[in-house]
């Protein structure tokens, strides 16, 4: 991750990095900079840490790492807190567990993973210095697959004062998290049918998204979801996973 500051309030609450945990991370860092364009720049180069910054339109967005501990490859989302100590204590306070930290990571800040309750798993993180926040325009949305929305609800809103909007009957029970007037996430109940345990899901922007869906089933991705419409001219979407196993979402807004 880059240099943050807590001084930017309007983005407290937000995601603001996207990490690929990957067990293969030269497939994935090919895969990516082939599909999307992408610039991969080595952070630190000579240090110890083996990580590498995601850079488009000359802006950082997020980066690469190994998978830890023998964890699958997946997307890892960042959420920008005042406070990392205290947010992994609410976090706790509210059933989730704290998987990892808080811990610093020097000239950078110190976060906490945390998972809610049902299982899904998020970053929090505590900027330090004075560093430019990364920009928006890569990782479009994040969206939270869950076996309990109400509790989900209660427990984003207790540790990172998210509203949780009413489900919408027009987008089978979809509903939306926001802090003051900023739409942060998306959250849905997993279907009975999905196999996959609660977690969060990342959307990637493109211009085209069956265009990109078919290049990326040519560089070898597998395609879980195709491409789609959203109704109400939402936007369309498409769900994939990378040739390393990280599950992503691609995504064009209706009115772009």
């Amino acid at each position: 991750m880059v240099d943050l500051s807590t001084g930017v309030q309007t983005r407290i609450g937000t995601f603001v990095w996207h990490e690929n945990h990957s067990t293969d991370v030269e497939k994935a860092k090919s895969f990516y900079s082939e599909l999307l364009g992408w610039e991969i720049e080595p952070w630190k180069p000579g240090s110890e840490m083996d990580y590498s910054i995601i850079k488009s339109g000359e802006q950082m967005h997020g980066g690469f790492m190994a998978a830890q501990g023998g964890a699958p490859s997946h997307w890892l989302g960042h959420v920008l807190v005042e406070n990392a100590d205290e947010t992994a204590k609410r976090a706790e306070a509210g059933g989730g567990r704290v998987i990892a930290g808080p811990m610093d990571m020097p000239e950078v800040g110190r976060f906490a993973i945390i998972a809610d309750p049902q299982g899904a798993v998020l970053s929090i993180f505590q900027g330090s210095g004075e560093g430019d926040m990364p920009s928006e325009g890569v990782f479009v949305w994040d969206e939270l697959g869950t076996s309990d929305p109400d509790a989900a609800a209660r427990f984003y809103g207790d540790v990172l004062g998210w509203t949780a909007s009413p489900a919408d009957p027009n987008l089978g029970g979809y509903r939306i998290f926001t802090r003051g007037e900023d739409q942060v996430a998306g959250f849905m109940k997993l279907p009975a049918d999905m196999p996959a345990p609660p977690h969060w899901q990342v959307y990637i922007g493109t211009d085209d998204v069956d265009k990109t869906t078919a290049r990326a089933k040519e560089l070898g991705a597998t395609v879980i979801v195709e491409p789609m419409d959203i109704p109400n001219d939402i936007g369309r979407f498409s769900v994939l996973q990378d040739p390393a196993g990280a599950v992503f979402g691609l995504y064009k807004s209706g009115s772009s």
